[in-house]
């Protein structure tokens, strides 16, 4: 896939402490929760080995079946509860950081914009997995 040259920026703050935070964004168990933009949309399954080198997956799909992806990638950096960068398979990357605000986590995620779809599009897209990430980690 072509990359547009365009770095995206979305944010959410979680009232939850970073370590909670951290683990949500992170363990399969939750990922498998929270890791869609819609209803009609799940994540049935996902892998992480979070590591530098390591890699990662989660199956996206419509709950019709009509399309299904796999999201994934190497992870560059991960520092604990602060930080993670990574290369997805296209060669885009991916950086998120995770800001203390003592009971609320401020997540801040970076990444390059692919050159097919509109920059707003994809803006919208994953501001609305980051979203549902927040609304998952509150309550979870």
């Amino acid at each position: 896939m072509e990359t547009s040259n365009v770095a995206i920026t979305i944010e959410t703050t979680v009232h939850k402490p970073v370590g909670e935070v951290w683990k949500h964004w992170n363990e399969p168990q939750h990922i498998t929760k929270w890791c869609a933009a819609s209803e009609d949309w799940h994540a049935p399954k996902a892998e992480n080995d979070l590591r530098v080198g390591g890699k990662f997956v989660t199956r996206m799909e419509a709950k019709d079946g009509s399309f299904g992806f796999d999201f994934g990638g190497v992870y560059d950096e991960v520092r604990v509860n602060e930080f993670i960068a990574y290369t997805m398979e296209d060669g885009r990357k991916v950086a998120i950081t995770f800001i203390s605000e003592g009971n609320a986590t401020k997540v801040i995620e970076t990444f390059d914009a692919e050159a097919t779809n509109p920059v707003d599009m994809q803006r919208a897209g994953w501001q609305a997995i980051l979203d549902n990430f927040g609304k998952y980690s509150e309550v979870n």
